[in-house]
């Protein structure tokens, strides 16, 4: 389980001789339980990335807790990093090596033994079609090749948890159904899956819960079809907008 706690992220604007303080994240607690996708939705600029860095261990709350398996990465962080995966829609990823060179290094890094890595590397490449594009250096793939390279990077190490961050910002239909598909195909073997998007309609079709960010605060957390009876809307893009111009309470 990932519990947020009244989590707060602090930055300082320089503007000039002027500096001022800003919260992308102000007092957001959470509970996602095992085996659930849950959703983190809103718009560009919400808050919604810094959110997901911090539970990634990326970026550190300036107050609150991120408590995954009861443990905080201040005291056990080699141990939660092993459980999670992070990815976002511009990773970068090194050109002028392979795929499966990529796999091999990051399963180096996760001190996966080299019997049981070459089949993995194999299973992944499976899994995410990538065959076909596997020996080809990344800095020639596409878009949607190269996303599907970093799933497989975050894929290598069989993750707990998966947090995904604008994942098919920008790419196109196959690519983007080839990763909802996994997300789906991940939830049917217990994983936990907290998926970022602003993608209404995405979220609609695959999560369990979803949370609405709105200028750094949580507006609205429920399961989707109790908002749109809430709301009485028919989509969660319609009822994003009934939420934040108050029409309604949940």
């Amino acid at each position: 389980m990932i519990l947020v706690q009244n989590v707060y992220k602090k930055f300082i604007k320089n503007v000039g001789k002027k500096s001022s303080i800003f919260y992308a994240v102000q007092d957001i607690s959470l509970k996602i339980e095992e085996g659930t996708i849950y959703g983190i939705l809103g718009q560009n600029g919400a808050g919604k990335t810094t959110l997901l860095r911090m539970i990634s261990g990326i970026m550190e709350p300036t107050k609150g807790n991120i408590l995954i398996d009861d443990s905080c990465y201040k005291n056990d962080s080699e141990n939660i990093k092993n459980k999670v995966a992070f990815l976002s829609g511009n990773t970068k990823l090194y050109e002028n090596i392979t795929p499966k060179e990529l796999l091999h290094i990051f399963g180096d890094i996760y001190g996966i033994p080299k019997d049981i890595l070459n089949n993995r590397i194999r299973e992944v490449i499976g899994l995410l079609n990538m065959q076909k594009f596997q020996d080809n250096k990344i800095g020639n793939l596409s878009t949607g090749q190269v996303q599907r390279t970093n799933l497989a990077r975050c894929f290598i190490h069989d993750p707990k948890y998966y947090i995904f961050d604008e994942a098919t910002s920008g790419l196109d239909v196959i690519s983007s159904q080839i990763i909802i598909d996994f997300i789906k195909e991940e939830k049917k073997r217990g994983k936990t899956i907290i998926y970022s998007t602003h993608y209404m309609e995405e979220a609609e079709n695959i999560c369990d819960y979803v949370a609405f960010i709105d200028h750094g605060q949580k507006i609205c957390e429920n399961t989707p079809g109790k908002i749109l009876d809430g709301t009485k809307t028919s989509n969660l893009r319609d009822a994003f907008f009934e939420i934040i111009r108050g029409n309604y309470e949940i």
